[in-house]
């Protein structure tokens, strides 16, 4: 029969998971204390907090889920950056911050439920953010209405300028 506090962090574990909609997996050997709040300070910049788990409850945690497809990478000393906000800006974050840190290795993740290397991870880092990728499908948008919209206006503009000739005729007749 499992102990109860070992229940009750499985449980916290399930939560973390289930209120992220992603999180990513790193190990983190021979990072100095002052590192790894760096670390933590650029993650909570970008929208993420960053957990110490134990490997076998966050497995029993990921499988209660039904999660098996991370097995494979839960495997040494375990740190997950459970993801709030947009997960590109995380990616980018922990990418960074592993390129100056050897210490600091990311293995997979989980986005939108699925698990994902750490390949594809460092191909999510290359976006660009949500925010950004929306205003560029604003502008593109609004491009071909803005163009619509001028050439609905010189229908008018013409009009006005065609009635303006032929009224200045009349009047020299």
């Amino acid at each position: 029969m499992p102990r109860p506090e070992k229940v009750r962090a499985i449980e916290d574990i399930k939560g973390y998971f289930s209120a992220s909609p992603s999180a990513f997996l790193t190990e983190f050997r021979g990072l100095p204390v002052e590192a790894q709040q760096e670390l933590r300070r650029n993650l909570r910049e970008a929208g993420t907090r960053y957990r110490v788990l134990k490997m076998t409850l966050t497995k029993r945690a990921l499988h209660d889920l039904g999660h098996h497809d991370l097995d494979e990478w839960l495997t040494g000393p375990i740190a997950v950056a459970f993801v709030e906000q947009d997960p590109v800006i995380a990616a980018k974050a922990l990418v960074d911050f592993s390129q100056s840190h050897d210490g600091l290795v990311i293995k997979a993740g989980m986005l939108g439920g699925r698990a994902i290397g750490a390949d594809q991870i460092k191909k999510l880092a290359t976006l660009d953010s949500r925010e950004v990728l929306l205003s560029k499908l604003a502008g593109t948008m609004k491009g071909p209405l803005s163009r619509g919209a001028l050439l609905m206006g010189s229908f008018t503009r013409s009009a006005a300028s065609m009635f303006s000739q032929l009224a200045d005729r009349k009047e020299e007749q």
